[in-house]
């Protein structure tokens, strides 16, 4: 029986972990469900953000950190995808593409011959922020567009911060430019879509994409993904699509002051910033969209680690600085 699969894609910030966790939270308590996580930074944080759910006995995580990765013909996903079917043998299967990959050749990836017999490809979700429909920067950037394209279900994203002509503007922007008629358009707060929008299968959009495979330029393979050091830290960079990314793994044994590193992310100015971090009171993950920090409890993880996402990496040493000012007890 061929796994349904889903593809859960938008732009830096937009909320795709806050979905994904909503889907876990609703996910029958019957089934095994299986993450596929594609992070543009190079040091891995949503698998940790997954990991820790309630329900994390029924759900299996895997991330492939780096960059787009369909690129190198798809090879480090397909060796990801791999090993995560073999491991968890999953009802439902949900990939998050990086916000800044290639969501169209993702798709074509996973409707491509190798996996036509073990995969049944259902919705593909597209989340996006009305209040950004106005910004050229986003609406004419290919990626978005191209996450907008694939789409059989559109997701107005954070609807409750709307202003009254956002959601509108976007229905005339989907409607201009791909047919309002080819999608299914809803409104949804704190990421809360219904379970059932899972289940239409994916048809006419699967086969465009193997006619359309998109030209993109693949260079670089992805890297391997970090471990945590023996002592001290280590960082890894990242750039793609006009934005650079810094990673930050720290020893186990450091724990952070969870005051100060509030105060940090809320006075980085960034497209994005998350972490998960050991404290003295427990585990906490952190995460900046839209300059609005949010925080979750978690059990304490193997590590403490942050990546932030930029369209300047000038910030990049200051912050190091002030994270490592962050840290209340070092013991390695």
């Amino acid at each position: 029986m061929r796994i349904p699969t889903n593809i859960i894609t938008g732009f830096l910030g937009v909320g795709k972990t806050t979905v994904i966790q909503h889907l876990l939270a609703c996910k029958p308590s019957d089934e095994r469900w299986a993450v596929l996580v594609n992070e543009f930074g190079e040091v891995g944080i949503d698998g940790n953000l997954f990991s820790s759910a309630d329900n994390e006995r029924d759900v299996t995580i895997s991330q492939v950190p780096g960059g787009c990765m369909c690129c190198t013909n798809g090879l480090p996903m397909q060796m990801a995808l791999n090993l995560l079917l073999a491991k968890a043998k999953p009802h439902r299967l949900l990939i998050e593409p990086t916000g800044l990959g290639h969501p169209r050749e993702v798709l074509a990836v996973l409707a491509g011959k190798y996996y036509r017999d073990v995969l049944n490809l259902q919705t593909t979700l597209s989340l996006v922020d009305a209040r950004k429909i106005q910004d050229s920067r986003y609406t004419s950037n290919s990626t978005y567009n191209q996450q907008i394209e694939i789409a059989q279900v559109v997701i107005a994203s954070k609807s409750d911060l709307y202003g009254p002509n956002d959601f509108a503007a976007l229905k005339e922007f989907i409607d201009a430019k791909f047919g309002l008629e080819t999608k299914q358009l809803y409104k949804v707060q704190h990421g809360a879509v219904e379970p059932q929008w899972l289940d239409h299968v994916a048809g006419e959009a699967v086969q465009m994409t193997l006619l359309q495979q998109s030209e993109h330029d693949h260079h670089s393979p992805l890297v391997p993904i970090i471990e945590s050091p023996d002592e001290g830290f280590v960082t890894a960079d990242n750039e793609g699509e006009g934005y650079y990314s810094r990673g930050w793994i720290f020893n186990p044994g450091w724990q952070f002051c969870r005051n100060a590193l509030f105060d940090l992310f809320q006075g980085i100015e960034s497209e994005r910033m998350k972490g998960v971090f050991i404290t003295p009171n427990g585990g906490i993950g952190l995460n900046k969209a839209d300059n609005v920090v949010t925080e979750l409890s978690l059990e304490s993880g193997a590590d403490s680690r942050v990546e932030v996402i930029a369209s300047d990496p000038g910030e990049f040493d200051s912050i190091e600085k002030t994270l490592l000012g962050c840290v209340k007890e070092r013991m390695e």
